[in-house]
């Protein structure tokens, strides 16, 4: 199970949107890593989360929830495979079986990527992931010092 701790972003009847907080990738190369450079390549741009919720929750309030991992790598496995199967198999093709040049084997390999990409995304879509609410923390209030006591 994977876990992660999200905040109401905002309410909508009974959904919740949920959003990350930002996690830093690590310290020790001050900001010089490549996920801290696709980061600012791709911008901060927060997606929100919506989740149905039966308990009454407030902006702000932190849940907990948690993803079956099971279905993690049969995603994985047709996101990053399909493409290159389809491009190899492509490719076998217009070199073995249609003895076609080499430019015509590469068009053939971009084209069975494309195909193995669409085959996937297909297939992916249909995954269904199971997100299940953890814990609602409640809603803390800050204390203010007010001077004189």
């Amino acid at each position: 199970m994977i876990e992660q701790t999200l905040s109401v972003a905002k309410i909508r009847g009974t959904t919740a949107y949920l959003q990350a907080e930002p996690k830093p990738a690590c310290e020790g190369c001050n900001g010089k890593c490549g996920s801290q450079i696709f980061s600012r390549l791709f911008g901060t741009h927060k997606k929100l989360f919506p989740i149905d919720l039966s308990e009454s929750v407030e902006v702000g309030q932190k849940i907990k929830l948690s993803l079956d991992d099971s279905q993690l790598v049969n995603h994985g496995a047709w996101v990053y495979m399909a493409p290159l199967i389809g491009a190899f198999i492509m490719m076998f093709i217009g070199a073995l079986l249609l003895n076609l040049s080499e430019p015509l084997q590469i068009l053939f390999a971009l084209m069975g990527g494309v195909l193995g990409f669409l085959v996937a995304r297909y297939r992916v879509s249909r995954i269904k992931h199971q997100v299940k609410v953890v814990k609602i923390y409640p809603i803390s209030f800050s204390v203010k010092q007010i001077d004189g006591d």
